[in-house]
């Protein structure tokens, strides 16, 4: 007997019913699966964080006011903390210390605690510790946190899958027999921690790149070095400074972070991340023909591109007239509000109008006629005396 119009219908959603259950499984299934692939890929890869040279507890108190030192070495436990959280929010399994964590091999109790704390509350991520210069000494707690891997004299190694991260600790003892002591396995990805210079010598903290030649390194952690640098160590590795977290006076200008390592199957990548709190600048600025402080103060304003949360040395260079007084503090004060803190060096040539001082009775006048009177100076020789001369008298900082 045919089926009516309400009977097909009922029998078309019943299929529908059907179809849709069959098709939810499937996608659960398909679900499950990608997840798993997912999973098993997250064996095989790798994140790492190349750190070195954080110096907490560096005084910077020669550099700075005491307010802005005090800024300082806060912004340097802020910043290493920063970095940890930046390991967790990227799941980061390894954050590699070589070298120097601390300033002092007697550090202050309170960056201890600090620096014992943050890697105990981060127990996912394994934080190797080879010492450098600075920090050879016991800073180490008897009872540290269990994911606080350290190193020694002797060559230590640690393995996450197919990457193998080794290293040891420079010393007199082994600085000329730590390179015949090293056997990595050609199969691994290979990361080896050292912290000192780059030399050709086999002593001190002197590392020698043609004794790690032909030795299976894909990557040469380094620490030491303040600026981020690297190179070729063979075919197969290369050598990397990550260079320190953040810069502490104006001989560490320049961009500062970490390396963030990279290794998903067999490919091994790196890239530097910046991540200072602030950045040093040093530049120099030709004042050539200005008159006044204020006119440099112009010349310096057009030249530069300040930012407030920087610091800046301005060196004030070129030839201007020497009754230019106070120089370098005007236009050092003119500048303040432009940046988080800045300091200007006066490197000017100053000319100077003999005549005028034939008949001066001033120290000053005598000085300058002494100096010009003289016959075997040559006349960049006696420009160069009177300057310092005058700054001298002035009670001015002198640089040769």
């Amino acid at each position: 007997m045919p089926l009516d119009r309400f009977q097909k219908r009922e029998n078309i959603t019943q299929v529908l019913k059907h179809i849709k259950i069959v098709l939810l499984y499937l996608m659960i299934q398909s679900t499950y699966k990608i997840e798993k692939i997912l999973d098993i890929r997250r064996m095989y890869i790798v994140k790492i964080i190349h750190t070195a040279d954080i110096h907490l507890g560096s005084k910077m108190d020669s550099r700075f006011s005491k307010e802005i030192a005090n800024e300082r070495k806060a912004e340097l436990r802020n910043t290493f903390k920063r970095l940890v959280e930046y390991a967790k929010d990227n799941d980061v399994t390894v954050i590699m210390l070589c070298g120097d964590v601390f300033d002092s091999d007697r550090p202050f109790k309170k960056d201890k605690d600090f620096f014992y704390s943050v890697v105990a509350g981060n127990p996912d991520i394994d934080f190797l510790y080879l010492k450098g210069n600075h920090d050879i000494s016991d800073a180490i707690p008897e009872e540290s946190p269990e994911n606080l891997k350290l190193f020694s004299e002797q060559w230590t190694t640690y393995s996450y899958g197919d990457v193998v991260i080794c290293g040891t600790e420079i010393c007199p003892a082994n600085s000329s027999s730590y390179y015949s002591s090293l056997g990595l396995d050609k199969e691994k990805h290979n990361i080896v921690m050292l912290h000192g210079q780059i030399n050709d010598s086999l002593s001190g903290e002197d590392i020698n790149l043609k004794k790690l030649k032909n030795k299976n390194i894909d990557y040469l952690a380094l620490g030491h070095i303040h600026k981020p640098s690297q190179g070729r160590i063979d075919e197969r590795g290369e050598y990397v400074y990550c260079g320190c977290l953040e810069g502490r006076g104006f001989d560490e200008p320049g961009e500062h972070g970490f390396v963030l390592l990279n290794i998903d199957g067999g490919k091994l990548e790196h890239k530097f991340i910046p991540f200072s709190k602030r950045k040093i600048n040093q530049t120099d600025v030709d004042i050539t023909g200005c008159k006044s402080a204020y006119e440099a103060y112009i010349k310096v304003k057009t030249s530069v591109q300040f930012s407030k949360r920087d610091l800046y040395r301005i060196n004030l260079i070129g030839d201007i007239n020497f009754d230019v007084d106070r120089l370098s503090e005007d236009v050092e004060k003119f500048l303040a509000d432009s940046c988080y803190f800045i300091s200007v060096k006066d490197k000017t040539s100053r000319r100077i109008d003999i005549s005028q001082y034939e008949n001066d009775l001033s120290v000053k006048g005598e000085f300058i006629r002494t100096v010009y009177a003289k016959a075997e100076l040559n006349n960049e020789e006696k420009m160069t005396i009177i300057n310092c001369g005058l700054k001298a008298l002035d009670g001015k900082e002198i640089e040769l």
